[in-house]
């Protein structure tokens, strides 16, 4: 699917005013070669612990989805880092979206795949083995929940309960 989540914006306007749509603000970093990206979201809501994001990328076909990692916008540490990263494209995610830091910027930016994120940082993170997946998280004042669609580019990242197309 080609899309702009400008052209999204405008042809879905009433919606999003209703709040049928929402708009995640524009505090994250993009990185990774895939600009534009789209998929259902799997969420997972994990403060400053990988463990269960690493179970994910690592076993699970990740074709049309993107992880929506709720990190609870923690600055402290990363929790994703090169090589979940590349195990996201082996295992085909089409995206990832951090409220945390990411890390190993220079092995994730090569890489086919969106991720966005609030910053970097060089610290991983510690695996106590924490973390729910598959429940609503709040992004930022947004809540996305399980299998919600989700659509980002340059300009920013759409979410919806539906598929939207023009």
């Amino acid at each position: 699917m080609t899309f702009a989540t400008t052209d999204l914006c405008d042809a879905f306007e009433t919606d999003i005013h209703a709040g049928k749509i929402t708009i995640l603000p524009p505090v994250f970093q993009h990185y990774g070669q895939a600009s534009r990206f789209h998929g259902q979201a799997v969420t997972i809501k994990a403060f400053e612990d990988n463990t269960l994001i690493k179970q994910i990328l690592e076993n699970e076909d990740g074709t049309g989805k993107i992880l929506i990692i709720d990190s609870g916008a923690s600055l402290r540490c990363a929790v994703v880092g090169g090589n979940l990263a590349t195990s996201a494209v082996k295992n085909g995610w089409a995206g990832l979206i951090v409220n945390g830091c990411i890390r190993d910027v220079g092995e994730i930016m090569p890489l086919n795949i969106g991720v966005r994120a609030l910053a970097t940082h060089p610290l991983r993170s510690i695996k106590r083995g924490l973390g729910v997946r598959d429940v609503r998280v709040d992004i930022q004042g947004v809540a996305v929940n399980p299998n919600d669609w989700l659509y980002a580019d340059a300009d920013g990242v759409l979410v919806s309960g539906v598929a939207l197309s023009l």
